[in-house]
């Protein structure tokens, strides 16, 4: 039985994957990046902090990859160190807004009354706001740190999470089995936990996916303002904003190789999302 169920999902993934090509792509593109990112400090060929500047501004050959930028800082090294740092920026921020939006949008959703009216209005005016705009407001107050990119990513992505936890909760807390449950002595906890999460989890998912995204997006958008990672921190973002100056004298490898990684990144979490949409939704497939 265990074999015949080990097979059975075997072919049911392998079924999918034939079936939706993209997302098996966007998986493939993640696992490569991410263990690119993870394997960062092994594998880089040079330090991405060391400066050579006799070797500054060479163009992409067999010692360097990538090229080098105005320092002589191998861009290869960099990019492999900035894929790390992006990643662990976005895990951090989606981790704590998804944890904090849902668990407050849960108990919002399942009690209602006046608390869930009040969240809702306040829901309604932070998402009001451009939220890179308030990302922007967020550092320039807090300052431009790694930990105050993540919390000022966490802050904007936190009324996302609420709002979905909340209808979703609302929509289901009048169901029969979820009355069932409350009529035999089961605790609202309880009942949040074991028996409304399970069923909103695939739509949360699917937004923390698309939220991987644009938290990298976010990062990387601030560091080009200057106001994400300080310098000389190897970061996408701060590598094309520095590689924006020398495009007119044709270093086109400052720009294209972090952008084009940059681009990829969000891309993959973007096609991921579409696809986790339609293998955690049944209501999806055809």
């Amino acid at each position: 039985m265990t074999n015949f169920t080990m097979r059975s999902k075997r072919f049911g993934v392998g079924r999918f994957i034939r079936q939706q090509p993209v997302t098996a792509l966007a998986i493939a593109g993640l696992s490569i990046i991410v263990l690119l990112a993870a394997l960062a400090p092994v594998i880089s060929p040079y330090d991405p902090l060391a400066s050579d500047v006799p070797h500054a501004l060479v163009a992409p050959d067999g010692q360097h990859w990538f090229g080098t930028d105005e320092l002589g800082r191998d861009v290869f090294s960099r990019i492999l160190a900035a894929a790390r740092l992006d990643l662990s920026i976005a895990v951090s921020a989606v981790t704590i807004s998804l944890v904090a939006g849902v668990t407050v949008g849960c108990f919002c959703g399942y009690q209602g009354g006046w608390l869930d009216r009040v969240t809702g209005r306040i829901v309604d005016v932070l998402t009001a706001f451009p939220l890179f705009v308030m990302a922007m407001a967020l550092v320039a107050v807090l300052g431009n740190s790694i930990a105050n990119l993540i919390y000022a990513t966490a802050i904007i992505n936190f009324p996302f999470y609420i709002r979905i936890a909340r209808s979703e909760v609302a929509a289901r807390r009048n169901l029969g089995w979820v009355e069932a449950a409350h009529v035999s002595g089961t605790s609202p906890t309880r009942i949040v936990l074991m028996f409304l999460l399970p069923n909103i989890l695939p739509t949360i998912v699917v937004q923390a996916s698309l939220n991987l995204g644009w938290a990298i997006l976010n990062a990387a958008g601030l560091s080009f303002l200057g106001l994400g990672i300080p310098v000389p921190t190897p970061e996408w973002g701060v590598m094309v904003a520095n590689g924006a100056h020398f495009m007119s004298s044709g270093r086109w490898w400052l720009v294209v190789f972090p952008g084009g990684m940059l681009m990829v990144t969000i891309l993959c979490f973007n096609l991921l999302g579409d696809g986790l949409r339609d293998l955690l939704d049944p209501r999806t497939r055809s």
